[in-house]
């Protein structure tokens, strides 16, 4: 299976979005709220629908990037909140962007990359952030298959992933997801090693 653009926007044009609940998750919106510096460049990786940057945008934040490499979940983030910033809705490939965010938050972009890009994820998150950046958001906890998206993993195989990378501030299991992935994600915060 080739996860590329063309194989992403047939799914959002069929409307084959499971993953998509409808609204942000608890775990993020919980952790959106205790952040008080509204300046935060803020990136939200294979964005989707993107409910978290249009949740930041109502809050104030003002400077939320959204990347993904199809354009139809853009076209929807924009019609559902049109003043968002048209520059900061970047429809390309994740791995060939180049800017420096103070915070990436991760809402199922890892879980439904081939498995073959996961070294290569980690090692982009650290370029993309700046000095003393975070990592935060939910992975799924349940076996790795080779059947997917969406891919698992478990809490042992993101430590030896993100350590060499990122201090583990936070790896936990959730408590507050939604009731069909309670029990299957881990809540974490990754701070960026210098």
């Amino acid at each position: 299976m080739i996860l590329d653009k063309n194989y992403w926007a047939t799914r959002y044009k069929e409307n084959n979005t499971k993953w998509d609940i409808g609204r942000i998750s608890y775990p993020i919106k919980e952790y959106i709220e205790q952040l008080k510096d509204k300046s935060l460049k803020i990136l939200i990786p294979g964005s989707g629908n993107s409910y978290e940057a249009e949740y930041l945008h109502i809050q104030g934040f003002k400077n939320v990037f959204v990347v993904d490499i199809a354009k139809e979940p853009l076209e929807n983030l924009k019609d559902r909140t049109p003043s968002f910033p048209d520059e900061n809705l970047l429809q390309k490939d994740f791995f060939d962007l180049e800017m420096k965010f103070d915070l990436i938050i991760e809402q199922t972009f890892f879980c439904a990359l081939n498995i073959d890009f996961r070294q290569k994820y980690a090692e982009k998150m650290k370029d993309l952030l700046k000095p003393n950046g975070k990592l935060v958001g939910l992975f799924f906890n349940f076996e790795l298959t080779q059947s997917g998206p969406p891919f698992g993993g478990s809490k042992q195989e993101y430590m030896d992933l993100f350590q060499p990378y990122f201090n583990i501030l936070k790896l936990e299991n959730c408590y507050n997801s939604i009731a069909p992935r309670s029990g299957n994600e881990l809540f974490f915060i990754f701070k960026k090693n210098k």
